[in-house]
């Protein structure tokens, strides 16, 4: 029995290590998709793909935070596997023990993922973990998802300028982007330059991946619109349609305030 309580004890500090492991991600600019991802690869050992291998590598606290996480994923895992096979190598042991013991391991599994699961414990565990990252590291702890609002409406994305796209060609002054709501965070180029904030004057091409922060539903208005005449019509209904909204937000901000 104590192979089994030593296995689940394992298995939920696995859980808690790769939660705190995501919640330092996130605060060194991840969205939380990713660093959830990143941290569970890095524990269990399957690795990145290139791209996402670069994120890590070129980022020292990111490096730090994997790293360790390798470390401790190597040890854990092969921790939890002996404990495991300890729980059912044993010749006393009758068939319906084990079967006891297997509805254990199962069950303990199942209230372990239905936890880790749960928003109202991710909530309070994303605190605890923010309140010790604060106080026991020098992270510089921002949740950018929640100063963007990324968990509403917003969100930043990535929309690659295809051949076809609205934007090609054109300078931003000449799109208009803020018009619609949409702000342009950096432009990185085919070759691999990027340039952060870009000015007026900066033209988009074909190949360029342009990173926009907006409401989710402009962006991808954006995203699919064509370098044609419905196109122009969509960037002329964007632009209408935000200024309601800004309107709108306008007097709310007076009520508030009166």
């Amino acid at each position: 029995m104590g192979s089994l309580i030593s296995f689940l004890i394992i298995f939920t500090l696995s859980v808690l290590i790769t939660k705190i492991a995501s919640q330092a991600l996130i605060h060194t600019g991840l969205s939380k998709e990713v660093a959830q991802f990143q941290a569970r690869s890095a524990f269990t050992g399957v690795g990145f793909t290139t791209n996402e291998a670069e994120t890590i590598v070129n980022h020292p606290v990111r490096r730090k935070i994997v790293m360790s996480l390798m470390l401790i994923g190597n040890v854990g895992i092969i921790s939890a596997m002996a404990s495991l096979i300890l729980t059912f190598v044993s010749t006393n042991l009758e068939s319906q023990q084990n079967v006891l013991r297997l509805a254990i391991i199962l069950g303990g599994l199942s209230i372990l993922y239905f936890l880790a699961k749960s928003q109202w414990i991710e909530k309070r565990i994303a605190r605890l973990i923010d309140t010790a990252l604060k106080k026991f590291t020098n992270l510089d702890i921002k949740d950018y998802v929640e100063l963007l609002n990324l968990n509403g409406e917003y969100e930043i994305t990535v929309i690659n300028t295809r051949s076809s796209s609205w934007m090609k060609d054109k300078k931003l002054k000449d799109c208009n982007l803020r018009e619609e709501g949409i702000n342009i965070i950096g432009i990185r180029r085919k070759s691999g330059n990027y340039i952060g904030t870009p000015h007026g004057d900066t033209k988009i091409t074909e190949g360029d991946q342009l990173i926009l922060y907006g409401r989710k539903n402009s962006l991808q208005n954006l995203e699919k619109r064509k370098q044609d005449i419905a196109g122009q019509h969509e960037h002329e209904k964007a632009k209408k349609e935000q200024n309601k909204k800004r309107s709108l937000q306008d007097k709310k901000d007076k009520q508030s305030q009166s």
